[in-house]
C-alpha cells in the first residue's frame, strides 16, 4: 500500500549494544529529549526534533542510529530502556492498514518511570560547551577496539595499581597503569577508554563497559611505553548516598599487578588540548576528574622539558572535600608555580568555610578576564554535572567584571572551540 510521508517517522534512536553511557547525548541535546536509566540511554520522541547537535559530540556513534516506522507505533521510553539491542529496520513494503493505527495500549507517561529517569526528563543541560576540538588539536583515533568496530576489544595487563588518597579515608582512588604491549592504542589527553568488567549482571547480562578518562599523555604513563593510566575512584554510594557496590570501579581499584582487563576504545574527539606555541589552558575539576587535567599538565611538563614548545599560562582549579581525598595532592605540590597556577578548594576541611572551585575562579576573576578575551585560551570543565552551573556563571561574572560581553564571549567559546565541558 502507498504510505503518506506524515504517517510514518524516521525515529532517533541509541544502539545499546556500543553506547558507553558517557552522558554527552544528554548534556547536548537543547530540547531535553534523551534520558537514562542505569541500563539505556533512551531518546523520545515525542521531543526530539532532529537537530542533530548530538551526533557530532558522540564518542562511538552509537547515537547516530534510526528507524523507519509507523508514527503511531513509536518507540516509547519504556521499551527502549529495555533493549539489548537494537530493533530490526521494519519492511514497509510488508505493511498493511493496522501498522497505522494507534495500539490499544498506551505507552507509560513519565510519571510512572522510575525515578532515576524522570529526574533525568526535568534536567536541561548548560549549552556553552564546544562539541568540536580546538584547531591545532592532534588527531584523534577513536573506536579502534570494541563491539561492532572492524576489532573486537583487546587485553591490556595490570603494570600499576597505586592508591592516590590517604589510606583510611572515605574516598579510596587508585591510579592503574596498564599496558597493551604489542597491540596500538594511540590515544590522546583528554579522551577515554571504555573497561568490560568479567562475568554478568543479575539479570544474566554481561556488564555493560564503563568510561574513564586517561590520566597520562600521548606517549604514555611511562614514556615511551604502550600504556595509560586511569584515576579510579571505589563508587561504594551513588550520588543520592545510598549505598551501592560499583561493579568495574571496584573490580579495578582490586586488580593485582599482571592482572589482565578488557578493553574497548579509544572514545572522545572533541576534548582535546591546543598544541599551537602560546596556547593557554584552564582547567576546572573535582576528584576524579582530575584524569584529564593531569594527562594534559604531563604532556605540557614533557614538553617545556624538552625545550622545544612555549606554552602559555596553565590555570588549575582544583576541588575536593579535603586535602586528604584529592587525588594526587603530593605530586602537585611539586610542580614548580611558573609552570602552573594552581588553586585548591576544599568543602569540608576541619574550622574552613566551605569553598568550591566557583569561589576560587571568583577570586581570580581578574585573571580569569584576561584569559577569557584571549582567543588562545582554552578552558577545560570535568567533574560531576552539578559543577557545570556553576562554573560557567563564574565565567560569565569574570567577563562582566572584565568589561566583556558575555553573550559575545559565550559564543565565542562555543564556537571557536574553547570550552569544554565534560560532566556526569
Amino acid at each position: 500500500m502507498g504510505v503518506g510521508e506524515t504517517a510514518l517517522l524516521k525515529q532517533h534512536l541509541i544502539d545499546p549494544e556500543i553506547c558507553i553511557r558517557c552522558n554527552t547525548c544528554e548534556a547536548t541535546c537543547p530540547v531535553g529529549a534523551v534520558t537514562h536509566d542505569d541500563r539505556n540511554y533512551v531518546v523520545d520522541p515525542n521531543k526530539c526534533n532532529m537537530c542533530m547537535a548530538c551526533i557530532a559530540p558522540c564518542p562511538t556513534g552509537s547515537i547516530d542510529n534510526w528507524r523507519t516506522v509507523p508514527r503511531v507505533q513509536a518507540y516509547d521510553l519504556a521499551a527502549q530502556l529495555g533493549w539489548d539491542s537494537l530493533p530490526p529496520p521494519l519492511e514497509l513494503e510488508a505493511l498493511g492498514p493496522a501498522d497505522f493505527e494507534a495500539p490499544q495500549t498506551e505507552a507509560a507517561p513519565a510519571a510512572e518511570l522510575d525515578s532515576p529517569t524522570r529526574a533525568a526528563l526535568a534536567q536541561r543541560p548548560v549549552e556553552y560547551g564546544a562539541t568540536l576540538p580546538p584547531w591545532s588539536a592532534a588527531r584523534a583515533y577513536t573506536n579502534l577496539y570494541g563491539p561492532k568496530c572492524e576489532a573486537s576489544s583487546i587485553t591490556a595487563s595490570v603494570a600499576g595499581n597505586v592508591r592516590v588518597t590517604e589510606i583510611g579515608r572515605e574516598y579510596d582512588t587508585h591510579h592503574i597503569v596498564l599496558d597493551f604491549g604489542a597491540i596500538p592504542f594511540p590515544v590522546l589527553e583528554g579522551q577515554s577508554i571504555g573497561i568490560v568488567a568479567p562475568g554478568v549482571d543479575g539479570a544474566g547480562r554481561v556488564h555493560h563497559p564503563r568510561q574513564y578518562s586517561v590520566a597520562s599523555p600521548r606517549n604514555g604513563e611511562r614514556p615511551g611505553y604502550n600504556n595509560v593510566s586511569l584515576t579510579v575512584k571505589r563508587v561504594l554510594a551513588d550520588h543520592e548516598g545510598r549505598p551501592v557496590r560499583g561493579v568495574t570501579s571496584n573490580y579495578l581499584c582490586d586488580l593485582q599487578v599482571g592482572d589482565k582487563v578488557q578493553v574497548i576504545g579509544p572514545f572522545g574527539s572533541s576534548f582535546l588540548m591546543p598544541n599551537h606555541p602560546g596556547s593557554s589552558i584552564v582547567m576546572i575539576c573535582t576528584g576524579t576528574g582530575s584524569a584529564p587535567m593531569r594527562a594534559m599538565t604531563e604532556w605540557r611538563r614533557r614538553l617545556r622539558a624538552s625545550g622545544k614548545f612555549e606554552g602559555g599560562k596553565l590555570l588549575l582549579f582544583f576541588g575536593a572535600r579535603t586535602k586528604e581525598e584529592l587525588p594526587y595532592f603530593g605530586p602537585l605540590q611539586n610542580l614548580p608555580s611558573d609552570f602552573i597556577d594552581i588553586n585548591f578548594a576544599f568543602s569540608r576541611a576541619l574550622g574552613q568555610p566551605k569553598r568550591y572551585v566557583q569561589d576560587l575562579m571568583r577570586e581570580r576573576a581578574a585573571d580569569l578576564g584576561l584569559l577569557l578575551a584571549d582567543p588562545n585560551a582554552y578552558f577545560y570543565v570535568c567533574g560531576l554535572r552539578s559543577m557545570e552551573e556553576g562554573v560557567v556563571l563564574a565565567l560569565r561574572d569574570a567577563a562582566l567584571a572584565a568589561g566583556l560581553s558575555w553573550d559575545s564571549v559565550s559564543s565565542g567559546l562555543k564556537s571557536q572551540a574553547r570550552l569544554h565541558l565534560e560532566t556526569y
